[in-house]
């Protein structure tokens, strides 16, 4: 996802929920739905939330410290992170309140045709939000389903911006239902359970958008496909022989740390080794331009070690050596590592 393309989407929806936000509470003050209370709360938490993500957007762009040597690009999931408890707090946990009151005191809408307007209006601005955050999505998603694309996602700007949009459409509709409902029976209890049920939807919402930003804040590995574009572009066939094992860890959404032991030939000088080397990262990052980060430690392949095998229980996370087209295996380790065993990484003595 191009950080424009989210911006643009996230612009789009702070401006909607902005006016929807004014247009709401007006409603609310004329009317007393507490349904309209409830949304208009939750429009000023999502106008917010874009807030947070533009400035984390900012904030990702400062430059490396010697503190932060790898850069601030993980700056862009916390705001998302904090965004899925704002979500929750504010948007969720009030409109459960408050239909919960309404539901214990009912009272009968005064001024009907305010919210009524403002729920119309509300939902036609929702839905030029949700298209805009639609067409963005729909140029980074390629075959990806909606769901994958959500689950995928490293820059999580756009799945925030669609499962925000997505919950004010359903809350505006739930809100129309309850205050007609309210209206037709001239029970206010119907108003109260539309709250209720959009205070719901927002909880289940901000779960969903907590679980996936905690999971990249943890740090995601490359997709499935840059790890092979990785891997096919590390081998030359020639001093490069294989790929031992490999990490690849996201800084940021547009930025990937690979970290890889390489298998080399015994009777290759350092003069080959090194310059083999500079050639891997130079094919790597033509192969997955966000590879900035790249750190390649040879080793001499070794046939007795690669048919015994790696042990998993020495590598981080429990993953097995992955051996590169045209290695038979995964090479020796350094000379103080047991042939058929696997370190906890590759020095920082490589490139």
């Amino acid at each position: 996802m191009s950080a424009s393309g989210g911006t643009k989407a996230i612009v789009a929806a702070l401006g909607a929920n902005l006016a929807i936000a004014v247009a709401k509470f007006v409603a609310f003050l004329f009317s007393g739905s507490s349904s309209m209370l409830a949304e208009s709360v939750h429009s000023l938490a999502d106008s917010g939330n874009q807030g947070l993500l533009l400035l984390g957007g900012k904030r990702a762009q400062r430059v490396a410290t010697p503190q932060h040597p790898f850069g601030y690009g993980r700056e862009r999931y916390i705001y998302a992170f904090l965004v899925s408890i704002v979500l929750f707090s504010v948007g969720g946990m009030f409109a459960v309140y408050e239909g919960y009151e309404k539901i214990r005191h009912p009272h009968e809408l005064e001024a009907w045709y305010w919210p009524v307007g403002v729920l119309v209006f509300a939902i036609i601005a929702e839905g030029f939000s949700f298209r805009t955050a639609i067409k963005e999505s729909n140029e980074s998603r390629g075959s990806l389903s909606w769901t994958e694309f959500i689950r995928r996602a490293k820059a999580p700007e756009l799945p925030v911006v669609l499962l925000e949009d997505f919950g004010a459409l359903i809350g505006l509709v739930l809100a129309l239902g309850g205050v007609g409902l309210a209206l037709g029976t001239g029970n206010g209890v119907w108003d109260g359970i539309g709250t209720l049920c959009i205070g719901i939807l927002l909880i289940a919402i901000a779960i969903v958008l907590a679980a996936e930003t905690k999971s990249l804040l943890l740090g995601e590995a490359a997709g499935a496909d840059q790890v092979e574009k990785i891997k096919d572009a590390v081998v030359d066939g020639d001093t490069v022989t294989g790929v031992i094992h490999m990490r690849t860890l996201h800084l940021g959404p547009e930025e990937l740390l690979v970290a890889a032991k390489i298998a080399v030939q015994h009777d290759d000088t350092a003069d080959e080794v090194a310059n083999a080397i500079n050639a891997a990262e130079s094919r790597i990052r033509a192969a997955v331009p966000i590879a900035r980060v790249i750190y390649l430690e040879p080793d001499i392949y070794n046939a007795a070690a690669a048919a015994a095998g790696t042990n998993p229980a020495k590598a981080p996370g429990g993953t097995h050596a992955t051996p590169a087209p045209g290695a038979a295996g995964p090479g020796s380790e350094a000379a103080d590592t047991p042939a058929g065993t696997e370190d906890t990484g590759p020095a920082e003595s490589g490139h």
